[in-house]
């Protein structure tokens, strides 16, 4: 059994800073601002060793500078010169091991969201940042919807299993959109009961799992007849590919 555990920081009014951490030192990934952690580190007498970036956005990389003014850790992302503070650049497939917690990471390149955008997989953790939402995806802020259903078809081959840790308390408002995307999709109903229980006891949704995703994300079930008909629907015309679907039912959400 792994001897860290995984923490929810919450900052702003839905991010997520994901704190691995055991009894002395902890790693954060996308601390968009400082003093959630420094709060954090401080209260349970914690050693920040490592920051993980997933992406340029500043709601996810906003707190590096303070962070690295109190202690100089490496800072893990994209080759991706708007993130100033990174000192370890990453590209598709590297791989390291995160500073005192010897978990063997390997870097995904994921765009869609943004141009740049990684993920962190490793040891049966995945941090998505903004690409991967529970029974959502991101906005598309820089990419296209080929690149974003790429992104979304890699991370779906990873184990069932994998724990996917994103960057937005976003799980109910997305639910709603996935039982309008899919009507008939009986399992969303279940979910979305027990995602609002979470909620009302003041708990994240998250983790998710790629299982879950894989039967409760319309942008990931682009291929499923029901996800097919709604987007044909709202487009006035048959779509017959899953990019295409995947496009119209962004669009859609957006307007949502």
């Amino acid at each position: 059994m792994a001897a860290y555990e995984v923490v929810a920081l919450r900052a702003f009014a839905d991010n997520y800073i994901w704190t691995i951490r055991d009894g002395a030192f902890a790693a954060v990934v996308d601390p968009g601002e400082a003093q959630p952690v420094l709060d954090y580190l401080a209260r349970e007498k914690l050693q920040l060793v490592a920051i993980l970036n997933t992406h340029h956005h500043a709601d996810h990389v906003g707190g590096n500078a303070a962070l690295l003014a109190k202690t100089k850790v490496p800072v893990y992302g994209p080759r991706d010169e708007r993130i100033a503070e990174v000192s370890v650049r990453l590209a598709d497939g590297q791989r390291f091991t995160l500073p005192h917690f010897n978990i063997e990471m390997e870097t995904l390149e994921i765009p869609g969201h943004t141009r740049s955008h990684i993920a962190f997989y490793g040891d049966g953790l995945l941090f998505c940042g903004d690409t991967l939402f529970a029974a959502g995806c991101g906005r598309l802020f820089e990419g296209t919807p080929r690149q974003m259903h790429d992104s979304l078809t890699r991370l779906t081959r990873l184990p069932d299993a994998t724990r996917v840790y994103c960057g937005h308390e976003y799980t109910l408002a997305n639910l709603k959109f996935a039982r309008a995307a899919e009507p008939d999709n009986r399992r969303l109903a279940e979910l979305e009961t027990r995602m609002r229980a979470l909620r009302e006891r003041g708990e994240p949704t998250l983790p998710s799992t790629i299982a879950q995703e894989k039967a409760s994300n319309p942008f990931v079930r682009v291929a499923e007849p029901g996800v097919i008909h709604s987007a044909s629907a709202r487009a006035g015309k048959k779509l017959s590919d899953p990019v295409s679907v995947l496009a119209e039912i962004r669009d859609w959400k957006n307007n949502f």
